[in-house]
């Protein structure tokens, strides 16, 4: 009976059942929110009464049943999150091209099948735009270089082919921020075409995240060419070769993963001069700016963070699980300003660099799984911010330092993390092991 009402906000709630048709009546909303709620069936076949409609948050419920054509006639639409529902059918059946507003579309963590929307192309003011965690198949179309002003593009946990082809088309998005396509593409190799980092590709791109593909190949050389980067993640794959040392040399880049590939050779001195890493001025240059959907992060593998902006991620590397040989460079106490630093199930010998306690930033310290010898440096106990330590599985001998280090010592340590969306992402989680620190005394 509410026939002014303009907006209507009742997210975080416990409200259930199915949605009715009496709200439909209410055609001057302009904003229906009803998010993180307990709502079931379909979204109803009337939604297109709401014309005026410029915002519809659903997410997070359990709705169930197609995209209803009339949500086409919601022309004044710029916001449509419908994220962790269970909402099925061919999302290329909607049509999208009179939603010419629109401007962020999430759609993720749902059952849509079938190809990417060509009728997405034609919506010009779309800024962000997330499938992640569906079942889309196909090819990334060349259609979507027409949307121009597209920053955030998140298609991860689907059956994409032709990685290639991908990435020669999406460096024409100019204004492309953040790309996560974790978990497609599988067992294709790394395309290394170095015109991709040429002038005119990825030149605005900050977060990229392609884990869990199993791509074959090297680290593609191209990214050395891509100033802008920030976060990078390449984990879960069947990458060979070095870690390449220009990658430390990246101006803002202040979180890689590597972890869970096949890389060899020895820790790059490079990465110990990583300019946001080792300097407050560049660390002050990362983009403060909020992004236009969160990224999520699953520490420990089990919950996930939500992260509006990129100077909250925790600045980190993640070398993990791959094949690295010689000895942990002392040079590593250059990194004041890093939170986490996992060099976990390698082949690192040699001591524990007494200058790791230079590391006053850190949160988390795994160096477990290696062959390091000697005892645990008594100036590590300096470290007050150091919440997980794991020295497990070492050759290491000595007593425990005393202090506030011990304490920690008697922690689990959950050392897998999934930055797969990770972003990154949108991923389910990974394995978890949890591991005791065994030490040899």
């Amino acid at each position: 009976m509410l026939a002014d009402l303009q907006q209507l906000s009742l997210p975080f709630n416990s409200l259930s059942g199915p949605l009715i048709d009496g709200i439909m009546n209410l055609t001057n909303l302009r904003i229906l929110e009803l998010y993180s709620n307990q709502f079931l069936g379909s979204i109803p076949g009337s939604i297109g009464n709401l014309f005026r409609l410029e915002k519809l948050l659903l997410y997070v419920n359990n709705f169930t049943g197609a995209l209803p054509p009339s949500l086409a006639n919601c022309t004044n639409l710029s916001t449509l999150n419908l994220r962790l529902n269970n909402l099925t059918g061919e999302l290329s059946a909607f049509n999208f091209s009179t939603l010419q507003r629109l401007t962020t579309l999430d759609l993720s963590n749902n059952n849509f099948s079938g190809e990417l929307p060509q009728s997405l192309y034609s919506c010009k003011s779309l800024t962000a735009i997330r499938f992640a965690s569906n079942q889309l198949t196909g090819e990334i179309s060349p259609e979507i270089v027409a949307l121009e002003s597209l920053s955030f593009l998140s298609i991860s946990t689907n059956n994409l082919t032709n990685v290639t082809g991908a990435f020669r088309i999406l460096k024409g998005c100019k204004n492309l921020t953040t790309l996560v396509l974790s978990k497609n593409f599988w067992n294709e190799p790394l395309p290394d075409d170095k015109s991709l980092g040429d002038p005119v590709g990825f030149q605005s791109l900050q977060v990229f995240a392609i884990g869990g593909c199993q791509f074959t190949g090297q680290v593609p050389s191209w990214l050395a060419k891509v100033m802008t980067l920030e976060v990078l993640d390449l984990s879960f794959n069947f990458i060979t070769g070095s870690i390449p040392g220009w990658m430390g040399s990246l101006p803002n880049l202040f979180y890689v993963d590597l972890s869970n590939n096949l890389l060899g050779g020895g820790f790059p001195i490079e990465f110990c001069g990583m300019p946001v890493l080792t300097t407050k001025e560049a660390g002050d240059m990362v983009d403060r700016s909020y992004l236009e959907l969160p990224v999520f992060v699953m520490p420990n593998s089990a919950t996930k963070q939500q992260y509006n902006q990129l100077s909250n991620l925790p600045p980190a590397i993640y070398f993990g699980n791959n094949s690295l040989t010689g000895s942990i460079p002392t040079e590593i106490g250059r990194l004041k300003y890093i939170h986490v630093l996992d060099l976990s199930y390698n082949n690192f010998t040699g001591s524990i660099p007494e200058q790791i306690s230079n590391l006053t930033n850190l949160e988390k310290l795994d160096l477990s799984y290696n062959h390091l010898s000697g005892g645990i440096p008594a100036s590590l106990k300096g470290l007050h911010f150091l919440s997980s330590f794991s020295v497990a599985y070492n050759d290491l001998q000595g007593l425990v330092p005393s202090g506030g280090l011990a304490l920690n010592l008697n922690h689990y340590h959950l050392p897998v993390e999934d930055l797969t969306e990770t972003f990154l992402l949108d991923s389910p989680p990974g394995s978890v092991l949890a591991l005791y620190l065994l030490l040899s005394c």
